[in-house]
């Protein structure tokens, strides 16, 4: 073991050299300024290099932090450190931000605010034995005795008598000792399985996992590394107002849900089964703000008047008047979901222009590409094979009547001829029954028409089935079958896989920031009165129809080859590749994501097979199988007696299981979740309200809908506020973010210190390129129609690569968004 103790981000003891040492070699970026023997470094510092020593170096300086070092040629070094002191000259590194010198010897009184973090990199280091018997540190215990937590990134141990380099990857915040009831350990980058762990590190790695599990007992801090289970009970808040309740989810028969991360809040006053919730710095009340919304609007509040009105959220922006009304509306939405700017001192509320409207701003209304984005859309993961006439639901009738399809062959039959497989024949809209669920439901059949009134009713037919696939997408293809389903897998992995164990290993960068995510999801979209109740039709009980769905969640049937077959749209074919024959070819979505699957099970099948030679290592693994066994019981206790669960007998099953769990975090996510904006950021497109019931002949509607079917159609579909709030939430959500890890990277390469692991995931970052050379190539064959469609928008959601902001592509390595 190697101990280090940091009292001060200067005085980082046990990581110095002491032994003197020449500089002989400096590396200085190319953007450098040089004045005399001074070199700037301003923006984002890069390491200084030496031959065998290096500098404890910032990885995110703050914008206008400015670093400056006097190194020569022949320039002697004392100490290694924050402050690289030079012996000649006494000259120290010195970071400091612009507005104001960083205090290296800061005291409590001090405001936290106004210091920059700043990450840290331990990238050289000897101990102060020279005894060549001290061994091979394969964990080492930090203290911070600071009064600040700091960011460590990794630390290599260079020249280790006998074995030579030793790297640990730690990524992790570092709290003050204080906060810690145990010490902070971190372990070299091999991996053990448990029964091959040396004996000098085996309590070490116990122990920690179970400081990791914690007592489950207790309020949660920032700096609480404890993982535990609890249910979604957090949503409501009664003690508001009795309108904000929710029902818990998950613990019950009527509302089974996957399990979140505990946080042990207190419960609320109205309701002992309902938690707390955390404070919001700034009100995201949106109801407050209605009656500020609608008086900047004209003619017909809370409306837009005409498709041009709409399109000046993105061509020229709406202006927002100045005064107290701005500062109202300022003050109580922030602006990362307000997209507010400045032009010439007035407020602009002003979008990017989506690209489904980018080329052709109507070729949206066409029946093609209303089919099209089915299987390329925002949503290609519901659509399935019609496989019996008329379609059936599986709806008990005794509660819920007769809920067959009113749709008859008549009125379709003349409508196959000349079509192609990817335009609607039919849209068939259902009422409840006004007399009770038990007498089925209202319903009427609506076929394409492209003239007169009848082309406007089939367009508001197109806009309801819209509306009920935006619930359907946000609630159960986004938010349950990725967010919800795998935080289960996270909290099971840091509680019962040691970050020594392999599985852990590969599984680790497809679980970063989840619960981050999830948690912040809680507070502000799903909870009580939140941003997708207000923009999601099935409002304050949008969470429990995803519970609804989650009935009929099945583990093995989220592999995309078993999803697909399920669906009607593919069937086993040992002659076609991945033994899989679609049934229509030209399905974007599936046929990339075939590629891609392929490629993680390839990755996942060499990796596991490294590890386990048989199916008697994975049976005898005893992590493992405290992971597995937790999943099912814990993680997704409502399905627990589920027969369909894999053992964990063997190693087929294990690589199954994690090819599925990749598949769910990277590319899933990825074809659910970035084409939001592209697709839906012109809401038209995909209008997720519908607020009047279609027209009927012989009503005031439907003769406004023969004179105005425009206006009548944006009166019927989201209205302005929820518009605003929609697409400012979901350009957010469309965004890659600059330290975006994509599908075959990883943060360092020296995440393993096993040669064959390394190696096969180097085949498999490789795979990417070749995938998305295919994309590419298909993308520009006319033969694939469905791959841009009408509105010239090329499928490329599942392109393996992606680049900061909203660039419509990129498979990022987990749910982090």
């Amino acid at each position: 073991m190697v101990s280090l103790v940091i009292k001060d981000p200067k005085d980082i003891k046990g990581l110095h050299h002491k032994r003197k040492k020449f500089v002989k070699k400096v590396t200085i970026p190319d953007d450098t300024t040089l004045q005399g023997e001074t070199r700037e470094l301003n923006g984002a510092v890069k390491r200084i290099e030496t031959d065998k020593i290096s500098t404890w170096t910032p990885l995110n300086i703050p914008q206008g932090a400015q670093r400056k070092t006097i190194i020569s040629e022949d320039s002697r070094v004392e100490e290694i450190g924050l402050g690289l002191q030079n012996r000649n000259s006494g000259q120290e590194i010195v970071y400091k931000t612009s507005h104001k010198p960083l205090d290296l010897n800061p005291t409590e009184e001090d405001e936290r605010g106004e210091y920059d973090e700043v990450f840290y990199d331990m990238d050289s280091m000897e101990t102060d034995s020279d005894d060549e018997e001290f061994g091979v540190p394969g964990a080492f215990i930090i203290k911070n005795s600071h009064f600040n937590e700091l960011f460590l990134k990794s630390l290599t141990l260079e020249d280790v008598p006998n074995h030579g380099k030793i790297h640990f990857v730690c990524n992790s915040w570092v709290y003050p000792a204080s906060k810690y009831k145990s010490d902070r350990i971190f372990f070299a980058n091999q991996a053990y399985l448990p029964s091959e762990t040396p004996e000098s590190l085996r309590k070490y790695r116990e122990n920690e996992l179970v400081t990791l599990r914690g007592d489950g007992t207790g309020k949660l801090e920032e700096w609480d590394r404890v993982y535990d289970y609890a249910y979604y009970n957090d949503l409501g808040d009664p003690d508001k107002d009795e309108e904000f309740a929710r029902p818990v989810l998950g613990g019950t028969s009527e509302y089974p849900y996957p399990r979140r991360g505990r946080t042990g809040r207190e419960p609320t006053k109205t309701d002992p089964n309902t938690e707390s919730r955390i404070p919001l710095l700034m009100s995201l009340d949106i109801y407050l703000l209605l009656p500020e919304f609608k008086s900047l609007f004209d003619s017909t509040p809370n409306e837009f008047d005409s498709f041009a009105d709409v399109l000046k959220l993105y061509e020229g922006g709406i202006k927002l008047p100045k005064g107290p009304l701005l500062k109202a509306i300022t003050d109580s939405i922030p602006l990362e979901i307000l997209k507010l700017l400045n032009s010439d001192g007035e407020g602009l509320l002003k979008y990017p222009t989506p690209q489904v409207i980018q080329e052709d701003k109507t070729a949206w209304r066409t029946d093609e590409e209303f089919g099209r984005e089915m299987l390329a859309g925002v949503n290609p993961v519901i659509i399935g094979r019609l496989q019996e006439f008329p379609p059936k639901s599986k709806l008990d009738p005794k509660i819920y009547g007769n809920q067959t399809s009113t749709i008859t062959r008549e009125q379709i039959e003349d409508k196959l001829d000349g079509l192609t497989v990817d335009e609607p024949l039919a849209i068939e809209l259902s009422l409840p029954h006004p007399d009770g669920d038990q007498f089925g439901v209202v319903s009427k059949v609506y076929t394409p028409a492209d003239q007169g009134v009848e082309g406007s009713i089939w367009q508001l037919a197109k806009a309801y089935a819209a509306v009920n696939d935006s619930a359907v997408h946000q609630l159960i293809s986004h938010w349950l079958n990725t967010h919800t389903v795998i935080e289960p897998f996270v909290i099971a992995t840091n509680r019962q896989l040691s970050v020594l164990h392999p599985i852990h290993k590969l599984l680790l960068p497809h679980f970063r920031d989840t619960m981050n995510i999830n948690a912040l999801a809680r507070q502000i979209l799903i909870n009580g009165g939140g941003l997708l109740e207000l923009t999601v039709f099935p409002a304050k009980y949008s969470m429990e129809m995803s519970t609804v769905i989650y009935k009929d969640w099945i583990f093995p049937e989220q592999a995309l080859p078993a999803y697909l077959i399920k669906r009607g749209m593919a069937v086993e074919d040992s002659s076609s590749p991945h033994s899989l024959r679609l049934l229509i070819q030209d399905y974007p979505y599936a046929v990339d994501g075939l590629e891609i699957w392929s490629a993680i099970k390839s990755w996942a099948t060499d990796y596991c097979n490294f590890y386990y030679k048989s199916d008697d290592a994975v049976q005898k693994d005893s992590e493992l199988q405290a992971w597995w066994k937790e999943l099912r019981k814990e993680g997704h206790g409502d399905k627990k007696n589920e027969s369909w669960w894999p053992k964990m007998q063997t190693r087929q099953e294990l690589i199954d299981a994690c090819t599925i769990i990749i598949w769910i975090a990277s590319a899933l996510h990825a074809a659910v979740n970035f084409g939001q904006y592209p697709y839906a950021g012109y809401l038209p497109n995909r209008p997720t309200l519908s607020r009047n019931f279609m027209p009927e002949p012989g009503s005031d509607e439907y003769e406004e809908l023969k004179k105005n079917p425009d206006k009548v159609f944006l009166k019927t579909i989201t209205p302005q506020l929820q518009t605003f709030i929609g697409i400012s939430l979901i350009e957010l959500l469309s965004r890659h973010a600059s330290d975006t890890l994509y599908l075959g990277q990883r943060d360092s390469p020296e995440w393993t210190k096993d040669q064959e692991p390394l190696s096969a995931f180097e085949r498999f970052g490789k795979k990417p390129s070749d995938i998305e050379n295919q994309i590419m190539q298909m993308n520009g064959d006319e033969k694939w129609k469905n791959r841009s469609g009408p509105v010239k928008v090329p499928y490329t959601l599942l392109f393996p690569t992606g680049e900061e902001g909203l660039a419509g592509k990129g498979v990022p390595n987990s749910v982090s968004i």
